[in-house]
């Protein structure tokens, strides 16, 4: 039976308790996977590493930002078919639905962050001749992202694409419905 790892830092890792639980596909109720149960020293770990990522990442210029998450939406529509099973698998909702709405998704998700990135701006505003007021878009840190149990890649890349576009770093949390 396949055990899930946590993924941090660019490495499969178990969580730290060494603790998994029962997932069960929704359509037959067979259990199918071992989960991870991470637990708070786990997310430590993550956002340390988040934390980390994210001293780099900020600073990566968004022309190339663009370019990494225009090859993420890339390997989502490479690997598509891979993706539909899954999905479908973990949520119980038929392949057609996946194929047709989630997975495609997923990857304009990627691809219109990607492009948004690059067309950003500040903006100025004047205040009657006595200020002037600004808004200036930077990223802050380490972004927490949590997936439905609907829709969990297509609504999950709808938070970590933005999120990293304006050069933040995530750390990602799935339903513990759909957690694959």
């Amino acid at each position: 039976m396949e055990k899930i790892q946590n993924y941090i830092n660019g490495d499969l890792v178990p969580p730290q308790s060494g603790n998994y639980i029962d997932n069960f596909c929704p359509a037959t109720g067979n259990i199918y996977s071992l989960l991870p149960d991470s637990d708070g020293h786990d997310i430590d770990i993550a956002v340390k590493a988040a934390h980390n990522a994210f001293q780099f990442w900020h600073n990566t210029p968004k022309q190339e930002r663009s370019d990494i998450l225009m090859c993420l939406a890339d390997e989502i529509k490479a690997h598509s078919e891979e993706l539909i099973v899954a999905e479908s698998r973990d949520n119980g909702k038929p392949e057609w639905l996946a194929r047709a709405v989630d997975i495609p998704r997923a990857s304009t998700n990627f691809k219109f962050f990607a492009t948004a990135i690059l067309h950003f701006d500040s903006k100025i505003h004047e205040m009657d001749g006595k200020a002037i007021n600004y808004t200036i878009q930077q990223p802050i840190g380490v972004a927490g992202c949590i997936s439905p149990w609907n829709l969990p890649l297509y609504l999950l890349t709808w938070k970590v694409a933005p999120a990293l576009a304006a050069g933040n770093t995530v750390v990602a949390k799935p339903s513990e419905l759909t957690p694959m």
